[in-house]
């Protein structure tokens, strides 16, 4: 977490500078995301909420995201990443929300995808998703990679609109 802490310096500076709020839904980062941008001081100013979502009961309970809002999706998918980071947005009234899912390792998820996969989004002013494959099976360094790429996607799309 200690090398994530400088972007999350400036993802935190933006934020509060324009007195706007992140919440965050994450799967296989397991709360890394959340605890690195709540590591920086002031993170009350921006911070909302965030949650690990690794089940379909987690999914159900914290985001009111049930079978019917799955028709057609499946996690670890850039349009699975997108519905929860507008879910945790709208539940949470920030002004951004980010959602990530995927499968660390060392072995792939019950969707087929291996080891090293990620899909991620950021839901705000603009809407981005991208998919990362590591290539790892190395679970400690897919979460690390996962929550950086994740937090660099964000720090984008707040850029993007300055």
């Amino acid at each position: 977490m200690q090398s994530l802490m400088p972007l999350a310096g400036e993802i935190a500076a933006r934020l509060i500078a324009r007195k706007e709020t992140v919440a965050v839904a994450e799967s296989s980062t397991g709360g890394l995301i959340a605890a690195t941008l709540l590591a920086v001081p002031g993170a009350s100013a921006y911070f909302v909420g965030g949650a690990v979502v690794y089940t379909r009961t987690a999914r159900l309970a914290l985001l009111g995201v049930g079978d019917a809002d799955m028709a057609g999706l499946r996690p670890s998918t850039e349009a699975y990443a997108l519905l929860i980071a507008r879910r945790m947005r709208e539940r949470h009234g920030a002004a951004w929300g980010l959602g990530e899912s995927g499968a660390t390792g060392p072995s792939g998820n019950r969707y087929g995808d291996p080891a090293g996969h990620t899909c991620m989004a950021v839901v705000g002013s603009i809407e981005r998703a991208v998919t990362l494959e590591t290539g790892s099976n190395d679970r400690q360094a897919n979460m690390d990679a996962f929550a950086r790429r994740a937090l660099e996607l964000f720090y984008e799309a707040i850029s993007a609109r300055s």
